[in-house]
């Protein structure tokens, strides 16, 4: 696990030092740049770790959203090797690199400086150029930061699908060079400006700027046309408010069981509950308010003995100021305008009324009038993946949940955002916050209470092992015969890795295998009892995993093999944790695979 990373990463090599832009074309070039594809083709250090007081939550425990917290490039890479392909919607708020908002080029440099010449085949002078980027917030230490995290996202994307990056005109002319380099400058689709402030920063001195911009990058074909004018013939139903369809109903069988969503409605003197979904209770995605406003708007109608909902062509439900439900006219025809981010909704100070409702300390938020926007303009968009790595305050997950408790959808998010520490003495440590994941995981929580969403998010921390840990497994001999004398498993427990939580390492290993394996976070290996020994079973994936070396017998062996032998389980693969195994009990159980069940299944040793 580690120690393949750890001699993966200290000997790969890229000579590709980017000067030749005769052979190449014409491509943007900065000091680092180099570095950067280096560091997009490096393998992670970090390990996956469970937060398992909140994920055994009822409402988290089999939630599809993630909530991940880590350096957001480290993040990256354990998702390339199980989400490729797999993301609909990336929407992503970067810093702006103003010189105010905090953003200076952090990294460790973990190669020297040979190391470096030899890897990217620089000179002397080119290395120290390199490293001079370091606590920087010049162009180029903001380039060399965005690169990487690009090109992975950009693997991540389905080919349909779309990402939308916010920026202003401190890196506006950079990044879109650089996307055009990352995702084909054919993929362009639009820069959108967004209102940020009606009267601009007090401290512009001639012209106040009221705007930024989103950026968005797609097949042209997938965003070019509003979804609600090309699909106009699924509108066949008409009334005052024109023409609509009622095809989502107002119980929810995606969404978990909620008791305050599991209410009596009455409607046309009728007496509605939800209903009873493959024996098991659900409940309404619609608050009991918003029921009320569906009722008083005509909203609701009745078929086949359920309730369900209206979809208009020409309105949808919104919010006002107030946080009171309203009817708003949608933007219908053959094309999106480009000022369409210029309403005043979507502007920084309704972000910042949004948080303040939520009693939430947390400046410079994007609204989620702007993201709800923004999964609007996917043709399909309602049962989609949306992942956001600069999660900030989680302004993403909170429109996602929103769309889904309006519109009856299915949508999931994926939030990655760092542990960073608040500002001394500011509001969020005032309100017993120590860092911005904090605050986000809260207004998550706040959010869905709000709003009567159920369907909760899962937490995981990306953490890097000590030292000590990386020392003994880089010193690792596998040919001994005796275990590690110092248990490796504990060290990549919650508690060793974070200060508090789980005190064994089981789950961030198999975790951590899982994901660089290719498998996603629903894969949940269960304990499988073997003579006095817990091996863990993942039959989604017909694994399973041999992690503590402790209690482990012959009798275990034995149990093991007479499970497989007489087919109670299904399993193509033993992954074992090699470091808590002796030479001789490695020994042991492959010769017995191979004697008695002529070699499978496969036995994978991780070091």
């Amino acid at each position: 696990m580690i120690k393949q990373n750890l001699v993966a990463n200290n000997t790969y090599t890229l000579k590709d030092p980017d000067h030749d832009e005769i052979k190449d074309g014409y491509q943007l070039r900065w000091v680092g740049k180099s570095y950067a594809k280096l560091q997009e083709n490096l393998l992670p250090e970090t390990v996956i770790v469970p937060d398992s007081t909140h994920n055994s939550q009822d409402q988290n425990r089999y939630s599809q959203n993630l909530f991940l917290t880590g350096d957001n490039l480290e993040v990256l890479k354990h998702l390339e090797h199980a989400y490729t392909g797999k993301v609909d919607m990336i929407y992503i708020d970067p810093p702006y690199n103003t010189g105010s908002d905090g953003f200076v080029y952090n990294d460790d440099f973990r190669f020297t400086d040979e190391q470096l010449r030899e890897t990217l085949g620089l000179t002397d002078e080119e290395v120290k150029r390199i490293k001079n980027i370091y606590g920087k917030s010049s162009h180029s230490a903001w380039l060399t930061f965005m690169y990487p995290r690009l090109k992975i996202a950009k693997k991540l994307l389905k080919d349909s699908g779309v990402i939308f990056v916010s920026i202003d005109d401190n890196e506006q002319a950079n990044l879109k060079l650089l996307m055009d380099e990352v995702f084909n400058e054919s993929s362009f689709v639009s820069q959108l400006p967004r209102i940020t402030t009606i009267k601009g920063k007090n401290d512009e001195k001639l012209i106040a700027q009221s705007h930024d911009y989103v950026m968005i990058y797609s097949r042209i074909e997938a965003l070019n046309r509003n979804k609600e004018f090309s699909s106009i013939t699924r509108y066949k139903l008409e009334d005052a408010k024109g023409k609509y369809y009622a095809e989502a109903t107002l119980d929810s069988v995606s969404l978990p069981y909620s008791k305050s969503l599991d209410f009596p409605i009455v409607f046309n003197s009728k007496t509605f509950m939800p209903i009873t979904y493959n024996g098991k209770k659900i409940s309404w995605r619609w608050s009991p308010d918003l029921v009320e406003f569906g009722k008083k708007e005509d909203l609701i109608v009745e078929k086949n003995g359920r309730l369900y909902t209206k979809t208009y062509l020409e309105y949808e439900i919104a919010k006002d100021k107030k946080g009171k439900y309203t009817l708003e006219r949608k933007e219908i025809g053959g094309t999106y305008r480009s000022q369409m981010l210029f309403d005043y909704k979507y502007s920084n100070n309704e972000a910042s009324s949004a948080l303040a409702q939520l009693n939430i300390p947390f400046s410079y938020s994007k609204p989620a009038s702007l993201i709800s926007k923004l999964i609007s303009l996917l043709p399909q968009n309602s049962d989609t993946t949306i992942l956001d790595f600069f999660a900030g305050s989680g302004t993403t997950a909170h429109a996602v949940m929103d769309l889904n408790h309006l519109e009856g959808g299915n949508r999931r998010y994926i939030l990655c955002t760092l542990d960073e520490k608040v500002k001394e003495g500011g509001e969020a440590e005032k309100a017993g916050y120590k860092t911005i994941d904090e605050i986000a995981r809260e207004r998550i929580k706040r959010a869905a209470k709000q709003i009567g969403d159920t369907s909760g998010f899962r937490h995981y921390r990306f953490v890097k092992p000590s030292v000590k840990t990386l020392e003994q497994i880089e010193d690792f001999d596998p040919k001994a015969t005796k275990l590690l004398p110092d248990d490796m498993v504990t060290p990549f427990s919650e508690d060793s890795l974070t200060g508090k939580g789980n005190k064994s390492g089981i789950d961030t290993i198999i975790t951590t295998w899982l994901i660089d394996d290719g498998y996603d976070f629903t894969t949940t290996p269960t304990p499988l009892h073997l003579a006095g020994y817990t091996a863990y079973y993942a039959p989604e994936i017909a694994r399973v995993y041999l992690i503590s070396g402790e209690n482990w017998t012959k009798e275990s062996c034995k149990a093991l093999l007479n499970k497989l032998g007489k087919n109670e389980i299904s399993v193509n693969a033993i992954v074992v944790y090699s470091y808590s195994f002796g030479f001789t009990e490695l020994t042991e159980l492959r010769n017995n695979l191979k004697a008695n069940l002529d070699g499978k299944p496969e036995l994978i040793e991780r070091y």
